[in-house]
């Protein structure tokens, strides 16, 4: 049975697929596992608000500018070459951070944890466009950001009673071991294109090309010069960068210090959150091939998205089933805004499509690397001057500010939306 699977083309990219997915997997863990350790990664390290959300974005830092040179670097030398070496490295800056003493030492590992995984999203979407057809695509980008999802879920509740049962340092350390099997995964199972592991191409899939420094440097220059790439690459920065700002940092915090619940109790919410984003990403992936529409399931995301978090300004402290239902739906709708990753596939070469889809992935995640110090910033000027168990206590008020500022990102990430749909449609 596995010879027919590895013999397959239609069988096989799954195989491949699923082994870039698990690595995808442990990206998104690690870059939203601050939420469930913030008070711990205070109380050791002895932060306040601003220096916890700069901790949280040291991986963001790196991670951000490394999507752009993840394109190139996957368009020049291929899916498994550039996954493996970034699944390594990730892995090792896992260990680090396990074992770091310091402020200093956590961030530096953090940032390269960001190197490490910067660069498997972007090689994942290279593989999927050598061997899925162009109307496959959406679809199995959805399934990829459901997988990267998953992460997410593992870094809630699971993290929590792991964290509870063997420590901080272990449990990521044993991450960090685990994420060195997967880096092995993608070395064994992993081809650039059916071609290269010596099988038919796929009908309606580009050819895998390789390209000269030079046809890449132009592919880099075509993309900066289309205003789309600025209109996306806006929307992704306040619509991305904000969720995982409440998902991976202050949403647990939120939620324990508004509603007096446990670190592990709370965690629960966040699980909800990116189980939205589980189950959104392949569904309005599908709903965008099965309709051949893009723009406008985006413009509806954007409204829904900004009526959410403006529901918590609203509200200040609504009922805990309400905040679990806003933050499932912000995730959940992230799957729309990230259909902008075949609209700009769409309207380049398929030999720049890794360039094409890193560069506005980069400015999504710089806005991951910016909003949590700023949502920091924020909740340090309405510090109370209490610490419990070494972690700052911020007011309510406070809280309610935080959210204004997720309110004000969803609405430019709205405008930037309706501004898209208009010039594409």
């Amino acid at each position: 049975m596995f010879r027919s699977i590895w013999s397959d083309p239609h069988r096989r990219r799954w195989v491949g697929w699923a082994a870039l997915a698990g690595a995808f997997v442990l990206v998104n863990f690690h870059r939203v596992s601050t939420a469930v350790l913030a008070d711990t990664l205070a109380s050791v390290f002895d932060t306040t608000g601003a220096q916890l959300g700069l901790l949280h974005s040291a991986f963001f830092y790196i991670y951000a500018p490394m999507q752009l040179f993840a394109g190139v670097l996957a368009d020049r030398m291929g899916t498994r070459r550039v996954a493996t070496v970034g699944s390594g490295v990730m892995g090792l800056g896992v260990l680090w951070f396990a074992l770091s003493g310091s402020y200093v030492e956590g961030f530096l590992a953090r940032v390269l944890i960001g190197l490490g995984g910067g660069v498997i999203y972007i090689a994942t979407l290279r593989y999927c466009a050598n061997w899925f057809r162009a109307d496959e695509f959406a679809t199995v980008t959805g399934l990829t950001l459901s997988a990267s999802a998953v992460g997410g879920l593992l870094a809630a509740t699971p993290l929590a009673v792991l964290v509870g049962s063997v420590g901080w340092r272990d449990g990521v350390f044993g991450v960090g071991v685990v994420g060195f099997l997967f880096t092995a995964g993608v070395f064994a199972f992993v081809r650039d294109s059916p071609e290269i592991a010596g099988l038919p191409s796929i009908e309606g899939a580009p050819k895998a090309a390789e390209q000269t420094l030079s046809e890449v440097l132009t592919g880099v220059r075509a993309v900066f010069a289309e205003r789309e790439t600025w209109i996306m690459g806006v929307m992704l920065f306040f619509a991305t960068g904000m969720n995982f700002t409440v998902m991976g940092l202050w949403g647990v915090p939120y939620i324990v210090q508004a509603y007096g619940l446990s670190v592990p109790a709370a965690s629960v919410y966040t699980l909800v959150g990116n189980a939205g984003l589980v189950v959104g990403s392949p569904v309005l992936g599908w709903l965008s091939d099965r309709l051949e529409r893009r723009t406008g399931i985006i413009l509806a995301a954007a409204v829904v998205y900004l009526a959410a978090y403006a529901s918590i300004v609203a509200l200040g402290t609504p009922p805990l089933w309400y905040v679990g239902v806003v933050f499932f739906s912000v995730m959940f709708l992230l799957g729309g805004f990230t259909l902008s990753y075949t609209v700009i596939k769409e309207r380049h070469a398929s030999e720049r499509s890794g360039t094409a889809t890193g560069t506005i992935n980069g400015m999504a995640f710089l806005g991951a690397a910016v909003l949590p110090g700023v949502m920091g910033w924020v909740l340090d000027v309405f510090w109370t001057g209490e610490t419990v168990a070494g972690s700052r206590v911020y007011t309510l008020v406070g809280y309610r500010v935080a959210f204004g500022v997720a309110a004000a990102s969803g609405l430019i990430a709205l405008v930037c939306a309706a501004w898209l749909h208009r010039r594409t449609r």
